[in-house]
């Protein structure tokens, strides 16, 4: 490294992409410095994925022992301070805002928020840091100004909501993708009466409508869930004795009355670090990036949420992962995305693999489908439990193109899938592989037997 500059790299941000970058890269013995504005380690690991995980596990198992009847006589009850305090142990256990760990490594950490000087230089906390590469790695935050009122009526967030010591009467969840099905679902599943708002006109816009449809249908019947899909959220107030959200629904604008508000609207790039000051091009739904992940600054790179793509602590780790190995090696290897799982965490959980029957439509490429409903397979008698599907999508040649399962465990199912869309296997391959039988993975293996040729 020239004496020019302070170190070789400066991430920014120590979530997924910005701490695994980092980590390689001090492992190559270059001169590293970190910065992190909040929890080293960032929010997935702080207050998202571990808490959320806890959280969510628990009330999973809580409505389904509710659902034993050999236990409806029981009485059955839970202490949310509990909970909190095992959320707070877990991320502790996990690693959460570890600085040390980064320390160990030999990497320099700072606290604090960085702002580019210029395309070699940032300043934290009142001090000048420079560099001769910068990754940056700063994640998202909450989208929230589309909605009057948010700015004087206290409202909780998916990763506020599950810290709470009381268990509200009414929630109000405004947002029908993942967080908001997964934050609407907890609550119902620990015995709130629940209200889900999403603009699209069904649940989880982002995935195939039979996947929103039936969630929808299981958050009805089973949990008591209001779902209004085609609603927007116009405003929220508040009074002494509640807070009301007003919405327009059927062309009618409508107003509904709640203890408690949650707020899954979807997220946004963190921007704001005087971009324009290192030349670096972005627009407000991320940073621009060639397939390298290199910004228009030629020594400055970007990985993650910041890039505006979907929130994913996996495609974020394998970004920074493979960009510390391009650097290290000075090489330019195309990331390969093929094989990434897309998670939902409700009950029954949601995974996506590959393309889903939208991104084939859009793209007009021929497939072939088949769907195999849970009810097909012998687990869903043991387990008492139906709501679900498998569906695979494949090529004129018998290669999987994308796979969507909705059952308990659903993101393990899908990782023989990811792998079959990774090294490109046929059907034939994933049919004749031997599947357990009293398992719910067996769907998978009579949906590829279903899509064989006939002879």
């Amino acid at each position: 490294m020239s004496k020019k500059y302070d170190f070789n790299y400066i991430i920014i941000g120590s979530g997924p992409a910005g701490s695994t970058a980092a980590l390689k890269l001090a492992k190559a013995k270059k001169s590293v410095a970190l910065i992190e504005g909040h929890f080293f380690g960032g929010s997935n690991l702080n207050t998202r994925d571990i808490p959320y995980g806890v959280a969510l596990d628990f009330s999973h198992y809580f409505s389904q022992l509710s659902t034993y009847p050999e236990l409806q006589n029981q009485e059955l009850s839970f202490n949310l301070p509990t909970i909190a305090a095992r959320e707070l142990t877990t991320v502790i256990e996990a690693g959460g805002n570890n600085k040390k760990k980064f320390e160990d490594a030999g990497i320099i950490c700072f606290n604090g928020y960085a702002n580019f000087l210029d395309a070699h230089t940032i300043a934290v906390n009142q001090r000048k840091l420079t560099a001769e590469f910068f990754i940056i790695a700063t994640g998202s935050h909450l989208k929230a100004d589309e909605i009057s009122g948010t700015e004087v009526v206290d409202f909780l967030t998916p990763e506020t909501a599950i810290k709470a010591r009381r268990l509200p009467n009414v929630v109000a969840v405004i947002g029908g993708g993942s967080s908001g099905c997964e934050i609407a679902e907890y609550f119902a599943e620990l015995g709130s009466k629940v209200v889900l708002f999403e603009m699209a006109d069904h649940l989880l816009p982002k995935e195939d409508q039979e996947v929103g449809d039936l969630l929808s249908d299981y958050f009805n019947r089973r949990l008591g869930i209001t779902v209004l899909p085609a609603s927007k959220v116009i405003a929220l107030e508040e009074d002494e004795l509640s807070k009301r959200i007003i919405f327009r629904y059927d062309n009618t604008e409508k107003l509904v009355r709640v203890d408690t508000i949650v707020l899954a609207t979807g997220s946004e790039p963190n921007l704001d670090l005087g971009l324009e000051n290192a030349e670096v091009k972005y627009k407000n739904s991320g940073i621009t990036v060639d397939k390298f992940l290199q910004t228009s600054a030629k020594n400055i790179y970007a990985a993650g949420d910041c890039l505006g793509e979907e929130s994913s602590t996996d495609r974020a780790y394998l970004e920074g992962f493979n960009l510390a190995v391009n650097l290290i090696n000075k090489s330019k290897v195309p990331f390969d995305y093929n094989g990434i799982i897309r998670s939902i965490n409700t009950y029954p959980e949601i995974a996506v693999v590959g393309l889903n029957e939208n991104d084939l439509i859009r793209r007009d490429r021929k497939f072939k489908k088949v769907l195999v409903n849970l009810d097909e397979v012998i687990a869903s008698k043991i387990h008492n439990f139906d709501y679900g599907f498998t569906k695979l999508l494949i090529d004129r040649s018998g290669h999987i193109l994308g796979a969507t399962i909705v059952a308990p465990h659903a993101s393990l199912i899908a990782q023989e899938l990811a792998l079959a869309i990774r090294h490109n296997l046929t059907v034939l391959e994933i049919a004749s592989t031997p599947h357990v039988i009293n398992n719910y993975s067996q769907m998978v293996r009579l949906a590829t037997k279903k899509l064989l040729p006939k002879h």
